[in-house]
């Protein structure tokens, strides 16, 4: 007699998404929501913000921080445009390596760039700001529209060609249209950073040229006038989820432009009529250069001649010993601060992501509404600014248990804080990308959900999550804005102490300065290589 077949064990039953949201929202809740609502209540509470609301001076600083953002976009998009068709059309040598260089302005610190800017303008001033902030943005269009021009059917617009139309015409009228989504959802990304922006303007524009973000410095640090900034965080608020709203729609038609178009390889070698788009890209990528060279050079110019003093000086103290602690005791407060924020975001990050992907694969409105909803409220510590979190916990972590202000994680908080929305844009794509039938495969054989997750998604996804940990940790490395405010005296990361250093005379405090912004650069440029090499056999078509 034969033996009966033994039962398959009935495949565990999934973990509720709104029960693994928990974690990623309760986090936000507790280390972004309740610290800025603080600082607004406190605002209200005090009286002004209405009477701050009506003065022209916080429409002037609202106009121009929305006129220099817009700009600033204009020329990142005009600048990038070229750059994307290089990355998506164009098969040359070294474009895998200008893929990897392109990374670099968008991670360097912001006082790294403010410098480097500084010692090429140094009269500072609007112009100066947008080429900065343009600086730092190029790479988020090029990449997220290259994403998806990669990925058009070159023939539409050859049959365009082949009718009798110009090369501008075909582009104009087939190829610019289906990118038009990709370019909006950039150009949302690159206006919400711009307006947001915080060591640029209080680098390069001094008391003249302050933005909202600067101003809310300001008016919390020097002032203590919580109605002004309250108020200003409020404007700042509004034109941030307005951003926010035009890149999820964006976004949304991307993916599905993406859905419908085959991911085929349209690379060649460029025609006649494009060798001219090649030439303006790597013209831009040459003035990309330029900044990160001038810096270097800086880093070892002194009234004298050349000399390495700035960086031998780094284990001391300063001139006139400006600095509580070395520049290495630095550095290493930055390796040590980035390396829990990174693990902190990418637990909270990743999870979120898995969260997100429930949600979509889920049926019915509400849970598509819901993965809306909490999509735009990871992105939203992105626009709001950070001296008005910083300066919330401040106020609000106190009534924690173990008063977490006091705690070495508060600054790691605070920069996990601004890396999370990137790290799920980078690991959602990918995650989206995985085909719902192998976990549904694994779990009729009777694997629960961690073992799906463990043999499913961890190997297809592993290389992108190695990419997302370390491209989250060289910005926490150069994360200025929270920091600058959080940073106890003792204990000062590097670009907190370059901004000190950059704010006391003498010559050798300078030195010290370009040498650690040269040494910071280093460590970005040797990450974000290791970052594109991990991320090289994957698709680009997802988020920047």
């Amino acid at each position: 007699m034969a033996r009966p077949a033994e039962p398959v064990a009935p495949a565990a039953r999934p973990v509720s998404p709104a029960l693994l949201a928990l974690l990623p929202l309760g986090f936000l809740a507790v280390f972004f929501a309740w610290p800025v609502l603080a600082i607004v209540g406190r605002g209200f509470a005090d009286g002004g913000v209405a009477e701050a609301l009506g003065e022209a001076e916080t429409w002037r600083l609202a106009g121009f921080t929305v006129a220099q953002a817009a700009a600033s976009t204009a020329v990142a998009v005009l600048a990038g445009m070229p750059v994307a068709f290089l990355l998506a059309r164009v098969r040359l040598p070294g474009t895998a390596l200008v893929r990897t260089l392109l990374l670099v302005p968008f991670v360097l610190p912001t006082v790294v760039v403010g410098l480097a800017f500084r010692a090429l303008l140094p009269e500072g001033g609007v112009a100066s700001i947008v080429l900065a902030n343009a600086f730092f943005n190029v790479a988020v269009v090029a990449r997220t529209v290259g994403g998806l021009w990669a990925h058009l059917d070159r023939r539409l617009e050859d049959s365009a060609r082949s009718l009798g139309a110009s090369r501008w015409r075909a582009f104009r009228t087939t190829t610019l249209p289906a990118l038009a989504p990709a370019v909006t959802a950039a150009a949302a990304v690159v206006f919400l950073f711009c307006a947001t922006s915080f060591g640029v303007v209080l680098m390069l524009g001094g008391a003249r040229y302050r933005t909202l973000e600067t101003e809310i410095y300001l008016r919390t640090v020097q002032y203590l006038d919580l109605p002004g900034a309250a108020a200003l965080s409020l404007v700042q608020l509004a034109a941030v989820i307005a951003a926010l709203v035009l890149g999820a729609v964006a976004r949304r038609k991307r993916e599905g432009a993406i859905r419908l178009r085959a991911a085929t390889d349209t690379a060649r070698r460029p025609e006649r009529g494009e060798w001219w788009v090649v030439g303006a890209a790597l013209a831009v990528l040459a003035l990309l250069l330029v900044p990160i060279i001038g810096l270097l050079v800086r880093s070892v110019s002194t009234e004298t001649g050349f000399s390495l003093a700035g960086y031998r000086a780094l284990g001391g103290r300063g001139q006139d010993e400006v600095l509580a602690v070395s520049g290495w005791d630095a550095a290493l407060n930055s390796l040590r601060t980035a390396t829990d924020a990174t693990v902190l975001a990418m637990i909270v990050g990743v999870l979120a992501a898995v969260v997100l992907v429930a949600l979509r694969r889920t049926p019915g409105r509400l849970a598509q509404g819901m993965g809306e909803v909490m999509d735009a409220a990871l992105m939203l510590p992105l626009g709001v600014s950070a001296v008005t979190v910083g300066f919330g916990y401040l106020i609000t972590l106190n009534l924690l248990p173990g008063d977490l202000r006091t705690s070495p994680l508060l600054v790691p908080f605070a920069q996990a804080l601004v890396i999370i929305p990137l790290i799920v844009r980078m690991v959602l794509p990918v995650l989206r990308s995985v085909d719902e039938r192998q976990r549904q495969a694994a779990a009729t054989l009777g694997a629960g959900r961690l073992r799906v997750w463990r043999e499913i998604d961890l190997p297809l996804t592993a290389r992108s999550l190695v990419a997302a940990a370390g491209f989250g940790y060289v910005v926490a490395l150069g994360e200025f804005g929270a920091t600058s405010f959080l940073a106890r005296p003792d204990a000062p990361t590097l670009p907190v102490t370059i901004a000190g250093l950059i704010g006391r005379p003498g010559e050798l405090n300078s030195q010290m300065a370009y040498a650690a912004c040269a040494l910071l650069m280093l460590v970005t440029v040797v990450v974000v290589t290791v970052i594109d090499r991990l991320r090289s056999g994957q698709s680009s078509v997802g988020e920047f």
